[in-house]
């Protein structure tokens, strides 16, 4: 390994390990398949402070081909920057790791997932299966699902902006959206920047409004995109139409 920079002594002795230690114990789904040689290559990158921009697109394509997605992908990276101390990876760092990605995925087959890769959302079909859950519970409780439960819609949309940015948005809504959820609520991605969640009617429904807006621009500093998201992002509540057909129609229309 080459000669470190001034005031690379004082990171731990063995980055790697902590950046794995740290990635699995956060963000990183399924240890088994964390380590690769393009992660060697990118931290000797970061620790001799050379522009770690390549090793990072490197890194980006390795994780698109083993199916990682795009999120989990830039979480990690984040890890290896905070196991030497610094704050967060450079904008440029994460820009290069998305471009890697997304050069992966051209090269995927796709398969009819349920999942949207960029934010580890579920797509917008998937929505539509989880309403049609909701109005048959509603109903079978002589209820109504536009009484009981409505849509809350984020838009953080801003300018066009180019494949690798978007990702990045996207990456950072969807986590933001998730933790403000928890795994596995109804929600989904609709394109555009726009996103939708399943919301129960009720008077805690403004402290939920509340609440994602701010874990959106909480998630959106963590990662450096503040520029790429609305400021601040535009949300409201949309009704549920009377019937899960319409609903379904309602989510198409939404959709750009």
């Amino acid at each position: 390994m080459a000669t470190l920079r001034p005031g690379i002594s004082a990171l731990p002795p063995n980055i790697r390990e902590s950046w794995r230690h740290q990635s699995e114990q956060s963000v990183w789904l399924r240890p088994s398949d964390w380590y690769h040689p393009a992660v060697d290559a990118l931290v000797e990158s970061v620790l001799t402070g050379a522009d770690a921009s390549s090793a990072a697109e490197r890194l980006g394509t390795v994780r698109g081909f083993g199916g990682v997605g795009i999120s989990e992908t830039i979480d990690d990276l984040a890890c290896l920057y905070r196991s030497t101390g610094s704050a967060e990876p450079p904008l440029a760092v994460v820009r290069a790791l998305c471009e890697g990605w997304a050069e992966a995925q051209a090269g995927v087959p796709t398969s009819g997932s349920c999942v949207d890769p960029e934010s580890g959302l579920p797509t917008r079909d998937f929505l539509g299966t989880r309403l049609a859950e909701t109005y048959g519970v509603a109903g079978r409780a002589g209820d109504a699902a536009d009484r009981t439960h409505c849509l809350l819609l984020v838009d953080v949309a801003v300018a066009e902006i180019s494949p690798w940015t978007r990702m990045a948005r996207s990456a950072a809504v969807g986590s933001a959206l998730a933790d403000a959820y928890g795994a596995g609520h109804p929600m989904a991605t609709l394109g555009g920047g726009l996103f939708a969640i399943l919301a129960d009617r009720g008077p805690a429904l403004g402290a939920q409004v509340r609440a994602v807006r701010a874990h959106v621009a909480h998630q959106a500093g963590l990662l450096q995109v503040d520029d790429l998201v609305r400021q601040p992002p535009r949300l409201w509540v949309e009704a549920l139409p009377a019937t899960h057909e319409r609903a379904v129609q309602l989510l198409t229309e939404l959709s750009r």
